[in-house]
């Protein structure tokens, strides 16, 4: 029977190549559908679509559902097509009732609240913060059943530690670090997922004897050095996110995303310098970004990057001795501006791994996630 995380591995493969086709209404799709109480996002698009994970493009640009999480039990959604030919979702003024057999569930308190793992599936990618003194205490791999740099599928590994025979492993790779942009401190490293091996040697190494996997799935060379993780450790996630906005007011900052792209939009996996004494999966925050700052002199306003050497010296001194420039010449700190929405999906003790759900701007490592 194949592990568990292999199917999730396989299934995500599948997943990225279906994201990107048109949407595809299901035939006997409804025109018009009432939220019921424990209806979810997954499950009315679901409705509609054979790939529920394409939700976005079902309900995007709709001024009717301004935040598709907040629609309510009792909400009537009609089916309609844009101009381009695009299926949406809208919300009707008013329920219209379609059969002797239709009634309005009556309009609950709360809206839509959860949102399953299976929506998040298709964009997970099983990447891992782990410390570098825990990442130095796990088994690794010393190489081969033959003397090659690219392991492949018949290839037998041995690996330095003692496992524990027919269990599933996970083999990962060290990756870059993770800092925090204030401090500057390295909060975790990233381990990259790169393949899933079985023991069926033990191992001891007390006496100098390897024990011995078999690769059952393989997404990129395996590497000496690169190191093992029993296969689900990291992985059991909630079936179902219940997404609220956190209590307290929070700040913090985007330092890293999955793709390492210089910009990334909905549905991309981002990394926040923020742990699990500060955030639980499922928390909805803010994505801020800082407007630049302008220098207002005998020139006229201008932003940094236009401004002459001695603004800039003149700035930045003043910045540093924490005095106010002259009425003639003053630098005006903008304040910052929302170009976004996240969901954190998985919480580490220092870091957390965080979805966006929505952005009006290309997101940023350095953006803030924040809630006033």
């Amino acid at each position: 029977m194949r592990h568990p995380l292999v199917a999730a591995m396989l299934a995500i493969s599948c997943a990225f190549t279906a994201s990107a086709d048109v949407l595809t209404i299901k035939k006997d799709a409804p025109k018009q559908y009432v939220v019921k109480k424990g209806d979810t996002l997954w499950d009315i698009s679901g409705v509609y679509l054979n790939e529920p994970w394409q939700w976005p493009d079902l309900w995007q640009m709709n001024p009717q559902i301004a935040n598709p999480h907040l629609i309510y039990p009792g909400d009537a959604l009609t089916l309609i097509y844009d101009k381009d030919g695009n299926p949406r979702l809208v919300k009707n003024a008013r329920y219209k009732k379609l059969s002797p057999e239709g009634r309005i569930t009556p309009k609950g308190k709360q809206a839509v609240p959860t949102l399953p793992l299976e929506l998040l599936r298709p964009y997970l990618s099983y990447e891992q913060a782990i410390s570098a003194d825990v990442i130095a205490e796990k088994p690794y791999i010393l190489g081969a059943s033959v003397n090659t740099k690219m392991n492949t599928m018949d290839h037998i590994l041995y690996v330095k530690g003692d496992l524990n025979l027919n269990e599933a492993y996970a083999v990962y790779r060290k990756g870059s670090e993770l800092i925090d942009p204030t401090s500057q401190e390295v909060l975790a490293n990233k381990a990259e997922l790169v393949a899933i091996v079985r023991a069926f040697r033990s191992g001891d190494v007390a006496n100098g004897i390897p024990a011995s996997v078999k690769i059952e799935l393989i997404k990129q060379e395996i590497r000496p050095n690169d190191f093992l993780m029993p296969a689900m450790d990291g992985q059991l996630l909630p079936a179902y996110f219940t997404m609220k906005r956190p209590d307290t007011t929070m700040n913090g900052t985007i330092i890293s995303s999955a793709t390492e792209l210089r910009e990334f939009s909905t549905m991309d996996i981002v990394v926040l310098n923020l742990g699990s004494d500060q955030v639980k999966p499922g928390f909805v925050l803010d994505i801020q970004r800082q407007s630049p700052e302008v220098f207002d002199g005998a020139n006229g306003p201008r932003y940094r990057e236009d401004s002459t050497s001695l603004e800039k010296l003149i700035t930045d001194t003043n910045d540093f001795l924490g005095v106010e420039a002259d009425e003639d010449s003053k630098v005006w700190h903008m304040p910052k501006e929302k170009v976004g929405e996240l969901m954190v999906f998985k919480v580490y003790d220092t870091v957390s791994y965080a979805l966006i759900v929505k952005n009006q701007h290309p997101i940023r490592v350095g953006d803030y996630a924040v809630i006033n």
